[in-house]
């Protein structure tokens, strides 16, 4: 009999160990079930200005989602809420932040056509009206401190259905929370840590002129374009406009000159420094540090720099910024042989001439930097008016549909033809010395495989490395149309800190209540138990199954 019953015990036993190790998977599975989607996102940049925290600082996410609109004085501080942008309450959004509710975290979903123009009509009206909610939310978003996750994603099928399910929860009364269930938003990765001395990095070209007899040393003109972005998302702030079109227009202008500079028959007695810099949005820290590099004899030797900036999505009107007198001798002839030049395109070049002041150390133009160091330049822009730091330097809306390549065309052929004047004495002249249709004429497909590339390529200075692909990529094509083609490291200066972590994948994943969890284990353990009293019964007999639950004797009883 006692054997029967080790042997008997042993498959009761045995079959119990089963199902409990079935119970505790079914119930480790109930709070986080199968993921329902998993998307890639983009985080809100984090960043100290003179030691002042900004942007979303902290990473990690693990929060039930909710979606607007909520009511009154309701508790988010453990609810994700997903805010579609084109959608976007701005109201909303800045009574939260500027009141600093607390918030589990944020995300915004962007419209995949946001990369698409869609011409004509409601459309067209709609991307502007898309387009000025992006700026305001973008200047809304990187000028606060915000003590919770941010993120950006696209919108699919997958995560519209998500939201599509959150609305309907809310729209019940029954919010997604650990009672109620619903939707958790999980972001797994460790915290931002500060970037340890991010680089610069600038690039620069030469053209050298012909010396002629009796020439010691020829006069230089400096045709610059800062190439780096700053944006709400460092992994998505490309600026195709700001300044993807300026850095393309570089790059053509360098090879329609090189063209002209590879035979001595038509190489000009100007040399052409080209300049591609780091640092724009950062107060045009790199184009400062370059500079100072020049040795004397270089410095003193340019008679102007053209600062190419926002090049590629104007119309009839561009805009010559300086910070010298309209007086000045070299801004006179520049601004004399655009003028003359956009005439014969069907376009105008307006003058702004704004002073600098010495004693801040904040610059609104690249040419400024220049004036700075007592260099005469202006910049080139379709922008009418300074922008404020951290603006206008490639945001969210900056993408490859707003740039339009006729502008940028139309920009270079503007410089080349005006410098070609200045340099081969041709200035009065209806003289088309890079005519269309000839061989010196801009190339169309040259522009548009380098403005793609750029529309492409996130550009934020602190998280480009020195051997980053865009940086080797500017560099072999300088060095295809220049000489002696110099890369220049430096620091950023030390008002600036960033942080790492720009882009993560977040799971979403459909959750049940906590009443189901209980309601499940009420049920999986009623079943244990009559599987076991089951199994006592048929092995042992009722007596013993009576038996095992009894308190067995005491020790004073047993010893009696």
């Amino acid at each position: 009999m006692a054997g029967r019953w080790k042997g008997g015990g042993g498959e009761v036993v045995g079959s119990i160990y089963s199902v409990l190790a079935l119970v505790l998977i079914l119930v480790a599975c109930v709070e986080l079930g199968d993921a329902a989607t998993a998307v890639d996102v983009y985080r809100l940049i984090q960043y100290d200005l003179s030691g002042a925290p900004y942007g979303s600082r902290l990473a990690g996410l693990n929060h039930h989602a909710g979606a607007a609109p909520f009511a009154p004085g309701a508790d988010l501080s453990r609810t994700v809420v997903i805010l579609p942008v084109r959608e976007l309450n701005l109201t909303f959004l800045q009574e939260y932040i500027i009141s600093k509710q607390p918030l589990g975290g944020l995300l915004l979903l962007l419209p995949q056509d946001i990369h698409h123009k869609s011409a004509g009509g409601n459309k067209s009206r709609n991307f502007g009206l898309l387009r000025s909610i992006l700026s305001e939310l973008e200047q809304l978003l990187i000028h606060v401190n915000l003590p919770y996750p941010v993120y950006f994603a696209y919108e699919d099928d997958k995560i519209n259905a998500v939201l599509a399910d959150v609305r309907r929860g809310d729209a019940t009364g029954q919010p997604a929370t650990a009672t109620t269930g619903g939707y958790k938003l999980v972001v797994s990765t460790p915290e931002p840590r500060k970037a340890s001395s991010p680089t610069i990095t600038n690039i620069q070209g030469w053209l050298p002129g012909l010396v002629g007899d009796g020439t010691t040393q020829l006069p230089t003109i400096a045709v610059v374009a800062s190439y780096d972005t700053f944006g709400a998302a460092p992994a998505l702030s490309v600026g195709s406009d700001s300044n993807g079109s300026g850095v393309v227009a570089l790059l053509e202008i360098a090879r329609l000159f090189s063209r002209l500079y590879s035979s001595p028959k038509t190489r000009g007695r100007y040399n052409l420094l080209f300049g591609l810099t780091s640092g724009g949005p950062y107060n045009y820290n790199g184009t400062m540090k370059w500079l100072r590099s020049f040795d004397q004899r270089l410095r003193e030797s340019i008679e102007y720099a053209i600062c190419l900036n926002s090049v590629g999505s104007w119309n009839n009107e561009l805009w010559l910024h300086v910070s010298k007198p309209p007086e000045n001798v070299y801004i006179k002839q520049v601004y004399e042989s655009f003028s003359e030049v956009a005439k014969e395109l069907g376009v105008t070049v307006g003058l702004k001439h704004k002073k600098i002041n010495i004693s801040n150390p904040r610059v609104a133009w690249e040419h400024e930097q220049f004036s700075r160091v007592r260099v005469t330049a202006v910049t080139l822009s379709e922008l009418s008016v300074a922008p404020e730091l951290l603006q206008s330097t490639g945001g969210l809306y900056d993408t490859r549909h707003i740039v339009d390549e006729t502008a940028i065309h139309r920009s270079i052929k503007l410089v080349v033809e005006s410098l070609a004047r200045h340099i081969y004495g041709y200035e009065g002249k209806n003289i088309q010395i890079f005519a269309d249709n000839s061989s010196l004429a801009v190339n169309p497909s040259y522009v548009k495989s380098w403005l793609d590339l750029l529309s492409r390529t996130p550009r934020v200075a602190p998280f480009l490395s020195k051997s980053d692909p865009i940086i080797s990529a500017l560099k072999k094509e300088l060095s295809d149309h220049t000489d002696e083609v110099h890369v220049q490291h430096e620091s950023i200066d030390g008002m600036f800190s960033f942080y790492d972590s720009t882009r993560a994948t977040l799971n979403i994943y459909q959750v049940a209540s906590v009443t189901f969890d209980l309601l499940l284990l009420v049920a999986l353990g009623s079943y244990l138990i009559l599987l076991f009293s089951f199994l006592v019964i048929t092995t042992r007999g009722l007596d013993d199954l009576i038996n095992m639950f009894r308190r067995p004797p005491s020790r004073k009883a047993k010893a009696a």
